[in-house]
């Protein structure tokens, strides 16, 4: 899963340039005011960054950026773009583009689409750090998912058994609250529904039955006109049963019509075939007749039976007026009203075993919380070691990274303090039962996790913790960046070139693959000398895993590229445009050394340039 190709056209200083990245490390170097800054720009528009019209270049219309991206269909960026209506069947397609005017529109594996998906789609394939843009530092949340990212198949395990703890008990507390929420609700409730469940099961009506009542009605108050009908036209096919009649019938017609072509049809076969088909005639009238015949002895003239379908008719109206528009929609709104009866006509046994059931499952999310949250420390405590021994290599010696982890702790007293009020559901949380009638209201916050004492969990001090699906701690990377300073959250006590820095060690230590390309931007702030090597070291690491993309200044970093793209600016005395191109063997060379001694045709500089690169290579190959 790779960053294959970016497209850039009429962005900053950038009039066209395209770049082709590889797996890796991609390095992207170049003089001050090239437009290295404009290439991580135009990155971020494509993962969905806020567009900015004053990046359009000055006489284009708009800016367009275009990103191609390997990735299996499986893969969950490749599956957001199906969800949106674009093809991932070869790789995933991002394009964005920014008018003049400022109006930006998204494109996703080939359809337009709202930049909100794109960004979706990017945080599944790209993760930028840069010192503007290290909002995995800044969000308390993230520091808790990188954590757990390091934590192997134990945590994992550990925060599946958590989960499923937990999301029993949140369903068993809103089945609770639901029962709890009114005892007089419910059984107006439950009045109602045995009141209609009655009525219908007295008619207990047919699934169509109004169709059918329909018919039969029709055809009842029609008797009459149905039987004489029938009657005259068997007698006219057939002829009457009294004898007197002397109207023929069409079955005297017809043989009459066979008996005068018998003779003439013995001479010639057409005609003997038009006999036959007068003899089917008659076949024909004889055979519908005796359906007739059997029709009319079947038309009931029965008034009783009339009056007995209007009733039913009538009776069966009225229900569906109260209950549904068909017989269908009245028989899905009883097995519904079942259902619901079945809910919340429940026994005080069968209400105190849900207690029980609830008040269970809230200890057993406290002990897996527990388990939950010493796995964290113990994963915190490595991590912390490791992202420090990685910082020593970074230019940051001096700092020392603790992940700090601790339960959200509530006191007793205050979780009863906020439940407050005086109804049914307050008197029996103070009394001790673990209803969560405190939760469904408002109490509860986004995730399911409340405030009052049903709504916590007991942890092994005595004290009570607020819980969350993802656990009872809040989790924080805290630095001190200097010997004898108190660690502080790592997005307060680091700057900016820090932090990249420190995002790093992290991604190096913690990186689980999930992101398939890592982006950052001026990492090097700040580093220079051995430090640069150090640095380089632990990128050209990270790329083992993953594709990595650097902008940087520092010629020791660029040395460790898998690939190398420099950012060239040409001027014609007015108007400044880049172009991005690879560069290798010599031109490589004189690049690197531009960046080490300022001059690229510095023998001495060459000649550092050379022995990193051959460095690299030592390394590599070991």
């Amino acid at each position: 899963m790779t960053l294959r190709r970016i497209r850039i056209q009429g962005l900053g200083v950038i009039d066209e340039a395209e770049l082709d990245l590889s797996e890796g490390l991609n390095v992207i170097t170049g003089e001050t005011g090239a437009g290295k800054t404009m290439v991580v720009s135009g990155l971020g528009l494509l993962l969905g960054a806020r567009a900015d019209a004053g990046l359009v270049r000055a006489g284009a219309e708009q800016s367009v950026v275009e990103g191609e991206v390997d990735v299996p269909v499986e893969h969950p960026a490749a599956l957001r773009v199906a969800e949106a209506g674009g093809d991932a069947s070869d790789g995933v397609l991002l394009v964005r583009t920014v008018a003049a005017g400022g109006r930006s529109r998204a494109y996703v594996g080939g359809r337009t689409a709202p930049v909100a998906v794109l960004a979706e789609v990017g945080q599944h394939l790209v993760a930028v750090h840069g010192q503007a843009d290290q909002w995995r530092l800044r969000d308390a949340e993230q520091h808790r998912i990188l954590l757990d990212s390091a934590g192997g198949a134990d945590l994992a395990q550990a925060l599946r058994a958590y989960e499923d703890a937990y999301d029993q008990w949140q369903a068993s507390r809103a089945g609770l609250v639901e029962i709890e929420r009114g005892a007089a609700e419910r059984s107006l409730r439950v009045d109602a529904l045995r009141a209609a469940l009655t009525e219908i099961d007295e008619l207990d009506p047919r699934e169509g039955e109004e169709d059918d009542l329909r018919a039969e009605s029709e055809r009842l108050t029609h008797a009459e006109e149905l039987l004489t009908a029938s009657r005259a036209a068997h007698d006219a096919l057939v002829g009457a049963d009294d004898p007197g009649t002397e109207v023929q019938s069409v079955a005297q017609l017809v043989s009459a019509a066979s008996v005068l072509l018998g003779p003439a049809a013995a001479h010639d076969p057409e005609l003997a075939a038009l006999r036959r088909r007068v003899d089917e005639i008659g076949y024909l009238a004889s055979d519908l007749a005796s359906d007739l015949s059997g029709y009319a002895s079947g038309v009931d003239v029965d008034g009783e039976r009339l009056d007995a379908v209007h009733r039913r008719r009538a009776d069966l109206t009225a229900l569906l007026r109260r209950y549904g528009p068909s017989t269908q929609a009245l028989l899905t709104f009883a097995r519904g009203a079942r259902d619901e009866l079945a809910r919340l006509d429940l026994s005080d046994d069968d209400v105190a075993e849900l207690r029980r059931r609830t008040e269970a499952l809230r200890l057993e999310v406290g002990r897996l919380g527990g388990e939950l949250s010493s796995a964290r420390a113990r994963v915190g405590e490595r991590v912390g070691r490791a992202v420090t021994e990685e910082l020593s290599h970074l230019a940051m010696g001096a700092a020392e990274v603790v992940v700090h982890v601790a339960p959200r702790k509530v006191s007793a007293e205050g979780a009863a303090g906020r439940v407050g009020g005086d109804g049914p559901a307050d008197r029996a949380l103070r009394a001790g039962r673990a209803e969560g009638a405190d939760g469904a209201e408002g109490a509860e916050r986004a995730d399911g996790a409340g405030t009052g004492p049903a709504s916590c969990v007991p942890l092994p001090d005595g004290r009570l913790a607020s819980p969350r699906r993802h656990g009872l701690d809040e989790v924080e990377i805290r630095l001190a960046a200097n010997p004898g300073a108190p660690p502080r959250s790592v997005a307060r006590a680091a700057s900016g070139g820090e932090l990249s820095r420190v995002m790093l060690a992290l991604e190096v230590v913690c990186g689980d693959g999930s992101v398939p390309t890592y982006v950052f931007d001026e990492v090097d702030a700040g580093v220079g000398g051995s430090a640069a090597l150090d640095l380089g070291a632990r990128l050209a690491r990270l790329a083992r895993t993953a594709q990595v993309v650097v902008v940087t200044h520092l010629g020791q970093v660029a040395a460790y590229a898998d690939r190398h793209l420099v950012v060239r600016k040409s001027s014609d005395g007015q108007v400044t445009s880049s172009d991005v191109v690879v560069v290798e063997g010599a031109e490589r060379e004189a690049e690197l050394a531009r960046m080490l001694g300022g001059i690229a045709d510095s023998r001495a500089a060459v000649e550092h340039a050379r022995e990193l690169l051959a460095r690299r290579g030592e390394q590599a190959s070991a």
